[in-house]
This record gives structure tokens, C-alpha cells and sequence, in this order.
């Protein structure tokens, strides 16, 4: 399914959207009736709500703002937090534990209706490995799982270039698997069937660690 943009972002520790990416984000958002944030703490409510309103601001920063904005934690009912969804103009899973969002997504029957969105769908940090087609949380296994298959996108968000352990353990898994090593504030976009990025971000493959540029080519043979 093509969304009008997707999203993946490492984290933003300024708490503040790079110019660049609200640019992107400004112009992409034409519809601005729902903005949904899904947790990735999805039992810790004082918490989504407080994070929720942080990253509200980071738009409102930027003069976007929404007619409505919500939060799917375990507190809603799957029937509403379903209609949500297929309501939103901007789908944004929030950081924290992959595991713990894709459990909530799969417990209140959201992955079809995020799949079918034609809203914008962002991810940060948890939320953008959980977009992929192959996920990858390296923090719990180098064994890749089955994420919601927005795009043949697999992100290491958080990425630090002197860590020499995880940088041995990607280079490993990018054997079988390609993995976009991200570092804060940067940015992936994909829109109907084009990649764009921000910041600074490594391709690693086959072995291999490199400027993320040098992707192109694997991204124009999966279209």
C-alpha cells in the first residue's frame, strides 16, 4: 500500500524537528484533521500522554497543528483505537519498545488498518523499526522479526560509529540483511516509490559499511 509519506526518524533529542524535516513534514501534511500517536510503553499512560505532548509541540513549533490528536496505549478499546487510525492524517508511532508497540498493534487489530492508511505515517526510534518489512532490534536479538511492512526499509536507529560491538554485530546481520544505521537527527523519507533522506545515516550490506547515498541502487531495484 503507498501512503503519501512515510517517515523514519532515529530520535530527536533537542525535542525539536530539524528545519529540514518540518519542512517535509508542512508540505506533506495538506489534511490536517487527526494526528495518532501509538505507544511503544503501552502501560506507562503518565508517561504517552507527557511524550505525546512533547512531540505535539514539535509540530506546533513549526505552525502544524491538528483538529484532533489522540493516543492508543492500552487504555483504548480496539474498536476505537481502530477508527483512529483509519481516521488519521498522520499515523505516528512513538519510541520506546518494539516489541511492546508490535504486541499492542497485533492486540488491538491495527496492522491492516495502518497498512491501508493513505495518511502519513511516521515512526521514531521504536516506531520506525517497527515499519519495516524485516525488523531489527538489535538491544533484544540480532534475529530479524516480521514488522508491519510499510516498506523494505530496516533501520538501527540510535546509531553510534564507535561502538565497536554493535558495529560488528550490524555488519554480521547486514549478510542476509540491509540495514540503514541512523544517527540522531536523521531522517528517511518514502513516497511513491522515492527515498529521500537527512542527516547522516550508513548503509550497511553484505559486510560493508558506507554512506547511505551509495543505497540508491538497492532501493531502485525493489520498486
Amino acid at each position: 500500500m503507498e501512503h503519501r509519506l512515510l517517515g523514519f526518524f532515529s530520535g530527536f533529542p533537542d525535542r525539536c524537528f530539524p528545519p529540514e524535516v518540518a519542512g517535509r513534514l508542512d508540505k506533506a501534511l495538506a489534511c490536517r484533521d487527526s494526528l495518532v500517536f501509538v505507544s511503544a510503553w503501552p502501560e506507562d499512560y503518565e508517561r504517552n500522554d507527557s511524550d505525546a505532548a512533547g512531540m505535539y509541540q514539535m509540530f506546533l513549533d513549526y505552525g502544524i497543528s491538528f483538529a484532533q490528536r489522540h493516543v492508543i496505549d492500552c487504555r483504548t478499546e480496539a474498536p476505537l483505537a481502530v477508527k483512529w487510525i483509519q481516521g488519521a492524517s498522520c499515523i505516528f508511532l512513538m519510541g520506546g519498545h518494539p516489541g511492546q508497540q508490535l504486541r499492542l498493534i497485533q492486540d488491538k487489530g491495527l496492522g491492516a488498518a495502518i497498512q491501508e492508511s493513505t495518511g502519513v505515517v511516521l515512526g521514531v526510534s521504536a516506531g520506525a523499526i517497527n515499519m519495516a518489512r524485516r525488523s531489527l532490534d538489535t538491544k533484544e536479538s540480532p534475529v530479524p522479526y516480521e514488522g508491519l511492512g510499510l516498506a523494505d526499509i530496516t533501520v538501527k536507529p540510535h546509531f553510534d560509529g564507535q561502538d565497536q560491538a554493535l558495529v560488528s554485530a550490524l555488519l554480521e546481520i547486514s549478510m542476509e540483511l540491509p540495514i540503514c544505521a541512523m544517527r540522531d537527527n536523521s531522517a528517511i523519507f518514502a513516497a511513491e516509490g522515492e527515498i529521500s533522506y537527512l542527516g547522516q545515516i550508513d548503509w550497511v550490506e553484505k559486510g560493508r559499511l558506507c554512506p547511505f547515498s551509495q543505497a540508491v541502487s538497492y532501493f531502485s531495484n525493489k520498486k
